[in-house]
């Protein structure tokens, strides 16, 4: 069974690292892919975010990070010889946004089916937009720290913080 796991992951959180360790436990083969979209402005460029989910993937033998640009996720899965997208629903918004596109990607193909999975309590309410909405208040860095990997917080604490923390990074790296 081969699976995809798709989203713009600017930045990744927990609660995709979460999502994509089900992934890598589920499927013989799991593609992290990110979505690029060209009309969309990014906190993070492509070659960082990939760079990121590398290194947080490295430690799972059947993940494969890459990326797709302009392209409905499920043509871009069926190109892949996926059989499963997984998907995280997070609350009732979620889940309704997710269950429309599941009936507008069978429209395309019924080759290929949409899992979903509940994130746990901790988790519900990490996303990427409140990370990056968290950047700029008072003690952000302490705050950020329960929502991102480690990998994910000095990258954004050298972006954002100004500072050089290359050292303090790779003592995270070793942690993986």
């Amino acid at each position: 069974m081969i699976g995809i796991y798709a989203g713009s992951f600017d930045p990744p959180t927990n609660g995709h690292l979460w999502i994509i360790g089900q992934g890598a436990r589920l499927f013989t083969k799991f593609y992290v892919a990110i979505g690029q979209n060209s009309q969309k402005t990014y906190c993070f460029t492509l070659d960082e975010r990939l760079e990121m989910l590398e290194e947080l993937c490295v430690r799972f033998d059947n993940i494969e990070v890459v990326h797709f640009e302009n392209k409905f996720l499920v043509k871009f899965a069926e190109s892949i010889g996926a059989n499963y997208m997984l998907r995280g629903i997070r609350n009732e918004r979620d889940y309704t946004y997710e269950r429309g596109m599941r009936y507008v990607n069978g429209n395309m193909t019924d080759a290929i089916q949409t899992l979903f999975m509940m994130s746990p309590r901790h988790l519900v309410e990490v996303s990427s937009s409140l990370v990056k909405g968290l950047v700029g208040s008072d003690d952000w860095e302490q705050v950020l720290r329960e929502y991102v990997p480690d990998t994910v917080y000095y990258n954004m604490l050298k972006k954002y913080g100004g500072i050089d923390l290359s050292r303090a990074r790779k003592t995270a790296l070793e942690k993986i």
